[in-house]
């Protein structure tokens, strides 16, 4: 027999926030859930409550192991657990500022958030006691991986032609920056939106490689003032599409400031992502380059809240 209501398990009371990370306009970016107080939630069941969301990510947040850091933050897609990635790291900074779990320190507030990849450097910016914009630094520079599949190949997984890539000028590659992508440039923003991922030939071409999340994008965007076109498709970690990926967008910033003939300087790049999935986003990427190598990778952008709620976690 059950025991008496009284006597039963009462489930854990856990406050959360949903914001829209990369757009200054409700509706539009990536969706992020964030717990900005996970003590008490286990591994397990932070898993099943990102499958809950099924959001890209939804982050935990938990005091530091470190006293002069600023917070651990635990990131879980649908499907698993990952090291790094930009918008919940974005997202994250923008809703611990606002409920004031951050204290604001004027116009630019310096944290650093413990993730898998270590500890990660973030500057919020505010306008008066509003965060507005917030900017991540990567912790491991852009790191190329093993030569890719055939471009021919490629092409077929997305369900295009070899004449729709970008050229040998610009040949797709793998990079990390703490997550890896497979880079695929396309030659126009019409492949872009014409991109259709093939499971069966994704599961073929890129099985046992490096990494099976694809980045593809385009110097060709729709907005003025923007430098690139792009979509990301990870369904290995359960998500079809990402509207906004700042891990593949610090990968991107260093492809493209390996491939600038200048030696040195500061170079920044404003990527469109998501216009086809109706979620359109906005990142800011900025390199620096000394001596020719990459010394500094950065992304950044803007957040809006949306909503907050309470979620009853069962604590059997």
């Amino acid at each position: 027999c059950s025991p008496p209501a009284a006597l039963r398990p009462q489930p854990m009371k856990f406050r959360y926030y949903i914001v829209d990370v990369f757009t200054d306009r409700p509706f539009g970016g990536n969706q992020l859930a964030v717990f900005p107080d996970a003590r008490g939630i286990d591994g397990a069941r932070m898993q099943q409550i990102a499958r809950e969301f099924n959001f890209s990510e939804t982050t935990f947040v938990l005091p530091p192991a470190e006293r002069k850091h600023t917070r651990r933050v635990r990131i879980f897609t649908p499907g698993a657990e990952i090291p790094f990635a930009g918008h919940p790291t974005v997202g994250t900074a923008h809703v611990l500022a606002t409920i004031g779990d951050i204290p604001l320190a004027g116009e630019t507030t310096s944290v650093v958030f413990e993730e898998g990849v270590g500890p990660v450097p973030v500057t919020i910016r505010a306008d008066g006691k509003q965060p507005v914009f917030a900017q991540l630094s990567v912790v491991k520079l852009p790191e190329v991986g093993p030569p890719p599949p055939a471009a021919a190949r490629l092409a077929a997984m997305l369900s295009l032609s070899e004449i729709d890539l970008a050229g040998p000028d610009m040949p797709p590659e793998a990079i990390s920056c703490g997550l890896p992508y497979l880079l695929v440039p396309l030659a126009s923003r019409d492949a872009v939106a014409r991109a259709r991922l093939r499971i069966d030939l994704w599961e073929q071409t890129l099985r046992g490689y490096w990494t099976d999340d694809i980045f593809l994008f385009a110097l060709d965007p729709e907005l003025e003032g923007s430098d690139v076109r792009a979509r990301m498709f990870a369904p290995g970690y359960g998500v079809t599409e990402d509207p906004a990926t700042g891990s593949a967008a610090v990968a991107l910033g260093g492809y493209l400031a390996a491939r600038n003939p200048r030696h040195d300087g500061t170079f920044r790049w404003v990527i469109e992502q998501g216009f086809e999935m109706g979620r359109p986003s906005i990142l800011r990427v900025e390199v620096d380059k000394r001596g020719g190598a990459v010394t500094g990778v950065r992304v950044g952008g803007s957040t809006v809240l949306v909503c907050e709620g309470q979620m009853d976690v069962p604590t059997v």
